[in-house]
């Protein structure tokens, strides 16, 4: 196996050697685009909402988060306080004799890594398109669309800790294939959830591979260039090499599993996050007497925009649109990551869960929008102008040396993105060719690889398939929670009979089932 991956990666550099960047990307372009077309067109497909094109699947996914949180009498806003006190409480309960038995990574090294997966590119450059196209109001609606996605992203967490896969070896594997295949066939619909769990874990692979790889190495790569001389410069005439660089740095991390991940992302994440929102923070103090102005212009223009195309419905779209694409909530590529939670009780972890879209989207994201309208530079956006250029430009705007912390930070998210997401690929290549060490290093050798070529081509089509597959693991993955979602709350309720929570907003479920 060793020499037939050995003549694979020699025959790949031979090829990397013998042709150009560019025309290799016209080849795989010319072979690819037709397919890659046709399935994107099928998932991207979308209605017309007032003057918006919305995708179905997008539309689904509101509809989902919007569901998820009456069903759940609002989950994510009475239990937010339970999930701050498992993390941060001196003695959680649900913490009570855990062994190793019970899972793999404590829960702040789960909550970590799907940060580390979730927090990325999206929350400097998705913001920015977002406040260019719908309007400053379109971070308003980002906001709810969050506090609507926590309910979603709690059921699909404690769904996956629940029908989770202990292995002999004492690693665990779970996520949406598991919870879509079990959970289905305890229902009798095992001819439903079988075809539905493979469905989500073939899309899953060329998702991580193209989405949660190439494209965040692609970008990453380009700030690199960018702060190191330019096209001119070694990295800008060498791209490759940082590409080689990141995968070494990856292929190191991964290969000791979750508990590597976890063990990294729950240093970086908090390091990369500090880094960015101190940064947002100084720009914001320096323009103090504009956060007023700022805070009345996001609501303004959320109820009465001005000159958006589609009025208030398109800045409602472009805001919730963004939000679900920015914190994952209902795609189910999270809940693999904490489903090796060390815990006996699935639904702690689900309480857990609702910090992560809290913090991607109405922190993070918030930090983004403030700088760009406090320092007016969404006034300033042209055709053709990336999201990261109108960030950075908003950053540049106070301290000409901002966009260097900024490319530094857009570095490190992408490539915690890239760890997270090697990990939700690889779990959903196990499920897919069996588990084993073979096929394991298989896959993390193919993954190093791509990250390489990521970081030296540019691959249109591969990239709009890719963004299509991460999408579409939504489709099974919400069917799944829409027929299990009574069983998210019996578990809750037995839950939180257990341990005394209570709210008013879930009083008559405990007094129905006292």
């Amino acid at each position: 196996m060793l020499t037939r991956l050995l003549g694979i990666t020699a025959f790949f550099g031979a090829i990397m050697q013998s042709a150009s960047a560019m025309s290799l990307d016209e080849e795989i372009d010319r072979y690819f685009a037709p397919f890659s077309d046709a399935f994107s067109s099928v998932i991207f497909y979308s209605i017309k909402i007032g003057q918006s094109n919305i995708p179905i699947l997008i539309l689904l996914l509101i509809v989902a988060s919007i569901f998820c949180t009456l069903y759940l009498r609002g989950v994510g806003l009475w239990g937010f306080k339970h999930s701050l006190r498992q993390i941060f409480g001196s003695k959680p309960k649900f913490n009570e004799a855990i062994g190793d038995k019970d899972g793999e990574v404590s829960s702040l090294g789960a909550l970590a890594t799907a940060l580390s997966g979730t927090v990325g590119l999206g929350n400097i450059a998705g913001v920015a398109i977002a406040i260019s196209v719908g309007g400053p109001g379109a971070m308003f609606w980002m906001c709810i669309g969050a506090i609507f996605g926590m309910a979603l992203k709690f059921s699909e967490v404690t769904l996956a800790l629940k029908y989770r896969k202990f292995n002999i070896d004492g690693s665990v594997s779970g996520g949406p294939m598991f919870y879509i295949a079990h959970g289905l066939t305890r229902r009798g619909l095992r001819w439903l959830g079988q075809p539905l769990a493979l469905l989500f874990a073939i899309m899953c692979v060329p998702g991580a591979l193209g989405g949660g790889c190439m494209l965040q190495i692609n970008q990453a790569t380009q700030q690199v260039i960018n702060i190191t001389g330019g096209e001119n410069g070694f990295f800008g005439v060498h791209s490759w090499a940082f590409g080689l660089i990141v995968a070494i740095l990856v292929g190191l991390v991964i290969v000791g599993g979750i508990k590597s991940i976890a063990n990294v992302t729950s240093k970086v994440v908090p390091a990369m996050c500090v880094l960015y929102i101190v940064s947002a923070l100084i720009i914001i103090a320096l323009n103090l007497n504009h956060v007023i102005d700022c805070i009345f212009i996001i609501f303004k223009e959320a109820f009465f925009p001005n000159a958006v195309a589609g009025g208030i419905t398109g800045t409602i779209i472009m805001g919730l649109r963004r939000s679900i694409q920015s914190n994952e909530a209902g795609s189910g590529s999270a809940p693999i990551a904490y489903a090796a939670v060390k815990t006996k009780e699935p639904v702690s972890q689900g309480f857990v869960s609702l910090i992560e879209p809290f913090f991607d989207t109405v922190l993070i994201c918030s930090m983004t929008a403030f700088v760009i309208i406090i320092t007016g530079q969404y006034q300033n956006y042209t055709d053709g102008m990336t999201g990261v250029q109108l960030t950075s430009a908003a950053f540049a705007s106070v301290f000409g040396f901002f966009p260097v912390i900024l490319a530094c930070v857009i570095i490190l998210f992408a490539i915690s993105t890239i760890i997270s997401w090697a990990y939700y690929g690889q779990k959903a290549w196990e499920y897919l060719f069996g588990e084993g060490f073979k096929r394991t290093k298989v896959y993390q050798i193919m993954f190093c690889m791509f990250i390489v070529v990521g970081s030296c081509m540019n691959l249109n089509s591969v990239v709009d398939f890719t963004d299509a597959t991460m999408l579409a693991m939504a489709l099974p993955n919400l069917i799944a929670i829409f027929i299990l979602i009574n069983e998210i709350k019996q578990d809750t309720i037995t839950y939180c009979k257990k341990h005394g929570i209570n709210s008013k907003f879930i009083a008559s479920w405990l007094k129905e089932n006292a």
